[in-house]
């Protein structure tokens, strides 16, 4: 073989050793996620439903991933000052943030927003709890019933004031489905987090909270807080003596779900990680006591069924808003 031949394959070889070499680095790179801390975003304040699920989440799976769970409050746009941060992050697997659905669609799916984010901005890991709505007053309120307020709307229209979350959550679209059956009609007095609808309900300001079993639990174990109706189909377990809005006769069933997602195309070695430690994070009987006793139903829908189930949501609520 000429010398330049040689030379020529003794390069090809060591350029393909130096290749294979680098592939392995890569490879033992990625293998080793999370190298380094995961930040959880929670789209509301501190304090509220998404918040306490957060805190217990970051927790209960650090010792999975084996690297600190950093829960970060990013409140504001109905949630999608969180959003919006999540959708816009590396998809390294080191950012990571709860969806709550339905409040999720609105900053989208109405196009006065003009966001260009959507569904698919994110790629969704698994769903954590199912968390029903209530209507609850100050434990010295006039108003003992659902049928109550209801009454009262009817005969001065505007007037009686519920709190929200954003045009779209899921507190309001329970208000606008209860007008829709009722034709009672209310003022919704929108917050940035449950703990600030709450401040403004216990000081008198606003009359009626509309919120989550999980976000009020403690303040009706308190006394602080009255329970007016949860919009389950049954009476909840965390709450037995709360009559259902069923058994006052209006058929409202509502609830939230919240779910961690990534943004989209996350890198596929830090979804299968990610995905397989909230698994059996979720699935742990430690976990689902500490859930029960912060008044939470954990229910786990994970990969591609949780994805369907996000999208059927969102086609759902599309048609109740009109959007």
């Amino acid at each position: 073989m000429p010398s330049n031949s040689r030379r020529f394959h003794r390069s090809g070889l060591h350029a393909a050793a130096l290749s294979l070499v680098a592939a392995a680095s890569i490879g033992a790179a990625q293998a080793q996620y999370p190298e380094r801390n995961v930040t959880l975003i929670v789209p509301y304040g501190a304090g509220g439903g998404t918040d306490i699920t957060a805190r217990l989440l970051a927790k209960d799976i650090e010792p999975l991933l084996g690297k600190p769970v950093t829960v970060e409050n990013r409140a504001g746009g109905g949630g999608w000052v969180g959003w919006g941060a999540l959708a816009k992050a590396a998809p390294d697997g080191y950012t990571i943030g709860y969806l709550n659905v339905p409040s999720l669609y609105a900053g989208y799916l109405d196009k006065q927003y003009k966001r260009t984010e959507s569904l698919e901005s994110f790629t969704p890991l698994m769903n954590h709890v199912i968390d029903y709505n209530i209507w609850s007053v100050r434990a010295d309120s006039p108003f003992r019933t659902v049928k109550d307020v209801i009454d009262a709307a009817k005969k001065e229209p505007n007037k009686i004031t519920v709190t929200g979350f954003g045009v779209g959550g899921d507190d309001h679209i329970a208000t606008l489905a209860i007008e829709a059956e009722t034709g009672a009609r209310f003022v919704t007095v929108h917050h940035r987090s449950t703990a600030e609808g709450k401040t403004q309900v216990l000081g008198g300001h606003v009359q009626v909270l509309a919120a989550n079993i999980s976000e009020v639990a403690e303040e009706v174990r308190a006394g602080t807080i009255r329970i007016l109706g949860v919009m389950s189909a049954e009476r909840s377990p965390f709450l037995p003596n709360s009559p259902t809005f069923r058994e006052q006769g209006y058929n409202q069933v509502w609830s939230v779900t919240r779910g961690i997602a990534a943004p989209a195309k996350l890198a596929k070695d830090a979804e299968t990680k990610l995905v397989a430690a909230l698994e059996k994070t979720l699935q742990s009987a430690d976990h689902q006591d500490k859930a029960k006793k912060l008044s939470l139903e954990p229910k786990i829908i994970k990969g591609a069924d949780y994805a369907k189930f996000l999208k059927d949501n969102e086609v759902a609520t599309k048609k109740l808003m009109g959007w």
